[in-house]
């Protein structure tokens, strides 16, 4: 499909306006992007994990296997449900900044909850797909989160339920996938970094690896190693959902042409 960007003789998609754009967002309103990571994603991470750490045998043990399978269902199903509602939100707050104004907190997780189900929905559809492509190979599973990366933006910003949210991400992608994998790439490369350091000091800070896995054994983790996982976890969804959102708006306005031009088009 021929778009606007290429027929106007502008640059294609620009993995540098990317990375701006959603550091950008995050610059102008910490309040909004950091405070909904936080809230959506960093405390409910961090109190699932004193809920459940170490208890795992005490857990079959009450339940069961069958019962453990269900607890484990329903943390899956909870965390999709986390990260749907924080991605919804930031996609609000990038797309408010792109169009030159702030989104306030209240007005970003209201964008996220209205469109709540099929948030859920998309991102529980997609996780199954890519997970089933995962388990046959794992190439053809890479290609196809590089394909939906951008599935829940378009449910939060184009209201599409979850078939209709696949199919345009999919749209959006075309013929820029290898820049699409490269910015996942470069995410999740700082991801591991950043996760690798986090535990090489978690680990030194508890005495080695014994004394770690004694406090992972226990459930007994100090508060030190808490505060940073939530700092961690803050920030991680947070770059990565304004990423993606700022991803989204690249592809857009690559394939549909900036917004202001949209909109003269509508008037002219």
């Amino acid at each position: 499909m021929a778009t606007a960007a290429a027929n106007s003789g502008e640059p294609g998609v620009s993995i540098e306006r990317v990375f701006g754009r959603a550091f950008g967002t995050i610059r102008a309103n910490p309040l909004a992007t950091l405070g909904i990571s936080f809230l959506f994603s960093a405390v409910p991470t961090v109190a699932i994990n004193v809920a459940v750490q170490g208890r795992q045998a005490d857990l079959l043990m009450r339940v069961g296997v069958w019962g453990l399978v269900a607890f484990g269902i329903v943390m899956v199903v909870i965390g999709i449900v986390i990260s749907a509602i924080t991605q919804g939100a930031l996609v609000r707050a990038t797309v408010a900044h792109s169009r030159g104004r702030e989104s306030s907190f209240a007005e970003s997780v209201s964008a996220g909850l209205g469109v709540v189900i099929p948030l859920f929905l998309t991102s529980l559809l997609s996780a199954l797909g890519i997970g089933l492509a995962m388990i046959l190979l794992i190439v053809p599973g890479i290609m196809l989160y590089c394909a939906w990366v951008v599935a829940t933006p378009a449910v939060v910003e184009e209201r599409l339920w979850p078939f209709d949210a696949l199919g345009r991400s999919s749209e959006l992608t075309r013929g820029a996938r290898w820049k699409v994998f490269a910015i996942l790439l470069i995410l999740m490369i700082c991801y591991w970094v950043l996760s690798g350091v986090v535990g090489a000091l978690s680990v030194q800070t508890s005495g080695g690896l014994r004394g770690f896995a004694a406090m992972n054994a226990t459930g007994q983790l100090p508060i030190a190693f808490l505060v940073v996982t939530g700092i961690v976890q803050t920030v991680v969804a947070c770059v990565w959902g304004v990423c993606v959102s700022s991803l989204y708006i690249e592809l857009r306005d690559w394939k549909d042409g900036p917004q202001a031009d949209a909109l003269a088009e509508v008037f002219a």
